[in-house]
């Protein structure tokens, strides 16, 4: 089966084009290139001894998105990643956001409403429930008014494919991420962002190598046992993982409703202290860091509850903290060698 991995070359998307491949699919990565690099291609074949597929497309040309279906007729799910990331560049550049997250999401599915049967698994987040009421937060949880641009993509995105499943043969997952850290244990790949990092642990990472000089802990006044915000950390090889097992939900009609819904997390949630602390754990390195006053867009905090993942999903998180921020300092130190 052909499956089309849109992002595949992007930190998630590559891990999970390796889990594809590694239980048998042939996968065919679209990726515009803005936030990788062609390198990522040779990660994923060192590790399962087959290079995929692969076309630089940016799937904000309609037109090009409609000649790469009529090409490529015989795909049978699509992996949505595609798409910009970072809540802070978002509140600073929402258009691009609108633009990138929206457009594509909605030439994609014009295109996979042609075919007799179509499954699609979708690349959410857990920014759908703003700052959710309960801890943890569980599927049910109402979608509450989005803190930022990029939170509101999702959300739109998500009503997009509901509306859209209604009316044609497309069955979706919408997967709700909540922080996806570390990287591939064999060190081929991993998070490797272009400039500067948006992210916790990437910027965790290159200050401990030095090449940033301090990291900036925004906001250490929350309401939370040591006053900065709190996640719920996954191993992005255990992420990787809960897509193969939607996609193979859909592909052998398991699922139980046109559209579903689950929280990928481990469950716990850790602040950005105790995220620290464990890289300072496992490096053996002192971080420079500062206090900083909070960002905008920022919750006080999000972790998941995982009944629904682990018991109808039937996947379950396997890595700890620790062993996601080894992961990730041993991927930072061999990109910098």
């Amino acid at each position: 089966m052909k499956i089309l991995v849109t992002g595949g070359l992007g930190f998630i998307g590559s891990h999970t084009v390796v889990e594809l491949q590694n239980q048998g699919f042939d996968v065919l990565i679209v990726d515009d290139l803005s936030n990788t690099s062609l390198s990522v291609l040779d990660g994923i074949s060192n590790i399962t001894g087959k290079i995929p597929a692969f076309e630089k497309l940016d799937l904000r040309d309609k037109t090009k998105v409609q000649a790469f279906f009529n090409r490529h007729h015989d795909i049978t799910g699509v992996i949505h990643f595609a798409a910009s990331k970072a809540v802070g560049e978002s509140v600073g550049n929402p258009l691009l956001y609108y633009e990138n997250n929206l457009s594509t999401l909605i030439y994609i599915l014009q295109e996979l409403e042609k075919k007799e049967e179509a499954s699609f698994i979708f690349s959410s987040s857990c920014t759908v429930y703003g700052q959710a009421e309960k801890m943890p937060i569980t599927e049910d949880a109402p979608v509450q008014t989005a803190m930022s641009p990029y939170g509101n993509t999702k959300q739109i995105g998500e009503e997009i494919i509901l509306d859209t499943a209604k009316v044609t043969n497309i069955n979706a997952i919408l997967l709700r991420y909540f922080n996806p850290i570390g990287a591939h244990p064999s060190g081929e790949i991993g998070e490797l962002p272009l400039g500067v990092p948006q992210n916790l642990v990437p910027f965790i990472t290159q200050t401990g190598m030095g090449i940033r000089t301090e990291l900036s802990v925004f906001g250490h006044d929350y309401p939370t046992p040591d006053g900065t915000c709190i996640r719920d950390y996954i191993h992005v090889v255990d992420l990787a993982k809960a897509h193969v097992i939607a996609l193979q939900r859909l592909l052998n009609k398991k699922n139980l409703e046109k559209v579903e819904v689950f929280n990928l997390g481990t469950g716990t949630g850790s602040s950005v202290l105790e995220v620290i602390y464990s890289f300072e754990k496992g490096s053996g390195k002192k971080l420079p860091y500062k206090l900083v006053p909070r960002r905008e867009g920022d919750v006080i905090e999000a972790f998941a509850n995982t009944d629904k993942a682990n018991n109808v999903l039937g996947w379950k998180a396997e890595s700890t903290l620790d062993e996601a921020m080894a992961s990730a300092w041993a991927w930072e130190q061999k990109v910098r060698k």
